[in-house]
């Protein structure tokens, strides 16, 4: 536990500029606390101590504004980025080296039992206020845009945005051939240069349909001749 605790203050000082030191993340930084929290009530809940864990959780939710189910499974090096409410629901299941940013939800469509909520593969990045909903999978070093709403299942390093979420042109994650990924690390999930797809195919459209309308003027400008 000791180890994972030093791993965990390590990778926060790699995505956080503004970390200056073990102390203060320890003391300060709200997602390093949940987690601890989480760590912690997922043993109770694995030892069957399910009333004692749901609420040694929620204590933890009041003091840190965000909401881990005891249940959830988390891998190593989560970082829970200012924190505030973001919610990680029963069923999610989170990889190593994932970053959430506040407002995050990992939540459920169904209220039916069994797997409701999504599962995210390792150093997944999802940015502010984004909506991850379902039993739907976030493949290996994907990232999410801040606000989107993920409704489907994401492949490995794809970048979406949007609502409903859709895939962007970004060329900035390569994978080689043993499918590891070699992107730099991008906070909230953005990248310089980011295209909505949509976005762009409207801006085709309103392109072409300016260049159908002077073609239009000059064919009635001949005739009028």
């Amino acid at each position: 536990m000791l180890t994972r605790i030093i791993e965990e203050i390590k990778s926060i000082f790699e995505r956080d500029p503004a970390a200056r030191n073990a102390p203060e993340i320890i003391l300060c930084y709200p997602g390093f606390q949940a987690v601890l929290i989480y760590r912690l009530t997922n043993l109770m809940w694995k030892a069957k101590l399910k009333l004692i864990a749901r609420i040694t959780a929620n204590i933890g939710r009041i003091i840190t504004g965000i909401e881990i189910h005891p249940a959830a499974k988390i891998g190593k090096k989560l970082f829970i980025d200012h924190g505030i409410g973001v919610v990680i629901g029963e069923t999610a299941v989170i990889g190593n080296g994932c970053t959430l940013y506040h407002g995050v939800t990992l939540g459920g469509v169904s209220w039916e039992k069994g797997k409701r909520h999504p599962t995210l593969g390792d150093d997944v990045i999802i940015g502010a206020g984004a909506k991850v909903l379902g039993p739907i999978t976030v493949g290996n070093g994907s990232k999410i845009g801040s606000n989107a709403v993920v409704l489907e299942n994401v492949p490995s390093g794809s970048t979406v945005v949007g609502i409903p979420a859709r895939t962007a042109n970004d060329d900035s994650v390569s994978v080689d051939a043993h499918d590891q990924f070699t992107s730099a690390f991008r906070p909230y999930g953005q990248t310089p240069g980011l295209s909505d797809p949509i976005d762009e195919t409207i801006s085709v459209l309103i392109k072409k349909i300016d260049s159908l309308e002077k073609e239009l003027i000059n064919i009635k400008s001949t005739r009028e001749k």
